[in-house]
């Protein structure tokens, strides 16, 4: 069990903490209006479900759905029209019939690119408008954030 933070420490950190959640929430959004200015009518979520279909290939509706901390009948609500708009295909496992696994198709796979591309290239953008200093300061800050999120 780990020690609590001194007084000083935690106030230190909840000003920082309040000055860090506007600008992490902006640059989400802004980086979310990148994906959904190109996303063929797919949404911010199903964006999420595709990716870690790409990084999970094969994976269950009901793997997914822990995955993502959801119900199946949640996850095969966007499933569905995700395979009906052709991006999604679900495969019988050839050792086990009654279960499929999902994997992207083509059209799957290109659409996460795009959208992946189109944000990366806002944020590039946007980091080479800052100072070297300014980009080096976030390249030092992000070993910390990860840390926050594992």
């Amino acid at each position: 069990m780990s020690a609590l933070p001194a007084p000083a420490q935690f106030h230190d950190a909840l000003l920082l903490a309040d000055e860090l959640r506007p600008a992490l929430h902006r640059l989400y959004r802004r980086l979310r209006q990148e994906s959904t200015d190109s996303a063929e009518g797919v949404s911010p979520f199903q964006n999420l479900l595709l990716a870690t279909i790409l990084e999970h290939p094969g994976i269950g509706v009901g793997d997914l759905a822990r995955l993502e901390k959801l119900r199946g009948p949640t996850i095969s609500g966007h499933i569905g029209p995700m395979e009906a708009a052709g991006l999604v295909r679900s495969v019988p496992d050839p050792d086990d019939r009654r279960r499929a696994g999902l994997h992207l198709t083509e059209k799957g796979r290109t659409l996460i690119e795009t959208l992946r591309n189109r944000r990366r290239d806002w944020l590039a953008g946007q980091l080479a408008a800052l100072s070297p200093e300014g980009r080096q300061a976030i390249r030092a800050a992000i070993a910390p954030l990860s840390e926050i999120v594992q």
